[in-house]
């Protein structure tokens, strides 16, 4: 179903520390993206009628879609019903390798499910004291001194979902609220099949996310050798087809860094996007 729609820079000590910091704390805050854990929400079904429940899996782990490192937090989670009003999740827990919750779908149409993390990380030195900092824009000022040396600043917008159809699909979730990267498919993601092309369409802050790397990953890989990862490459206008070439669940993840910072004092934005697709039989 269509929708249409090699210098080496020397710097001193302190500061290479602080870099290292920083760093290491940005990668742990975009765990979505590290190429040894995945982060992901499987859901116990994509396809059903209205007045069903679901229950969603959230982890992070080594392998697709098994629980055997970390579970993925939920404060940052938001399910969308079909006519763009917040629909609460139920029965939420979090254990020691995985993060669980219910959705009730009384509603006919697409849901999303969507966690979504923004946020500064700094590094910086007061009275030649290293700190390291964690929040938002919005607290930046009040709570990072004036008086801060060596300062270092990145920021992060991370983007992970997954997509429930109750009875007939809909649109209306897919409506891009222009921040960050965001998928606004040509293809229903609750409408793919092994053997068809979908088309999807990437946003980066509104406009065209031209010649972006997606990595498309099927589940099972405790189970085979090789990941038999699929990467491609978005057109100028954010699009790409993806060839399924069997049933299951797919994990797909892309992101770029940026100098696009919402505060000035940032030196960079790290912006990834992560999505769980089933794809059925013919």
């Amino acid at each position: 179903m269509n929708m249409n729609i090699a210098t080496r820079t020397i710097f001193p000590r302190s500061t290479r520390r602080l870099t290292q910091v920083l760093g290491a704390g940005l990668a742990l805050s975009l765990s979505f993206t590290a190429q040894a854990h995945k982060a992901w929400m499987l859901p116990s079904a994509t396809v059903t009628t209205t007045g069903q429940w679901i229950t969603v899996d959230a982890a992070v782990s080594n392998d697709l879609f098994y629980f055997n490192h970390v579970p993925l937090r939920l404060d940052s989670l938001v399910v969308t019903a079909p006519d763009g009003s917040t629909v609460t999740p139920e029965n939420l827990g979090t254990g020691k390798y995985r993060s669980v919750f219910d959705v009730h779908l009384a509603q006919n149409g697409t849901y999303k499910v969507a966690i979504v993390n923004r946020g500064l990380f700094a590094g910086y030195e007061v009275d030649g004291v290293q700190k390291r900092w964690r929040g938002t824009a919005e607290r930046f000022v009040a709570e990072v001194p004036a008086n801060a040396t060596n300062l270092q600043v990145s920021e992060s917008h991370s983007r992970l979902e997954t997509f429930v159809t109750a009875g007939a699909p809909t649109e209306r979730v897919f409506t891009a609220t222009n921040t960050g990267l965001e998928l606004v498919p040509v293809t229903h993601p609750n409408d793919l099949y092994a053997g068809e092309a979908a088309r999807f369409r990437f946003l980066i802050d509104g406009r065209p996310a031209a010649d972006l790397e997606v990595s498309v990953v099927p589940g099972g890989t405790r189970y085979r050798d090789q990941q038999d990862e699929m990467t491609l490459r978005t057109d100028a206008k954010g699009e790409l087809s993806i060839a399924w070439p069997q049933p299951g669940m797919y994990w797909l993840e892309t992101g770029i860094q940026d100098d696009k910072t919402s505060i000035p004092q940032a030196q960079r934005r790290r912006v990834s996007y992560v999505a769980t697709f089933e794809v059925l039989p013919q």
